[in-house]
């Protein structure tokens, strides 16, 4: 399987929001870098992250636009959306996995969460 498809898998069971699935994709020394550098590690962290995640941020998805893969990784750029604190929200978002043995050892976010911050404190999305 290349790394493209590995991580459009990935991306599969995070838009079906299923935990195992994703913990399943993930290295034992998984790394997941969140949009302001924040770097959290390990499968198991993450399992309790992705978990947190989908209860804090009903209907999460990625779209993909765009996705190209090179040597360092598989670039991708599209857009986030979801629901939290009872709004919607739809930002421009950009990721980047490395794939290692089959598996995501890396997913770095890049993207705007304001949105996400903003309807949590109840203040309206702006488009």
């Amino acid at each position: 399987m290349t790394a493209a498809a590995v991580v459009q898998a990935f991306i599969d069971r995070i838009n079906a929001h299923d935990v195992e699935g994703i913990a399943a994709a993930l290295t034992v020394e998984h790394r997941f870098i969140d949009s302001l550098g924040a770097v959290f590690a390990g499968r198991e962290t993450l399992r309790q992250g992705w978990r947190g995640y989908f209860a804090l941020v009903a209907d999460y998805q990625i779209t993909v636009r765009e996705l190209i893969e090179a040597p360092s990784g598989v670039f991708l750029v599209g857009e986030a959306s979801g629901r939290s604190g009872g709004v919607a929200w739809k930002v421009p978002a950009a990721w980047r996995a490395v794939v290692l043995n089959g598996l995501v050892a890396e997913w770095q976010v890049y993207a705007d969460n304001e949105p996400l911050r903003g309807s949590l404190r109840g203040a309206p999305f702006r488009e």
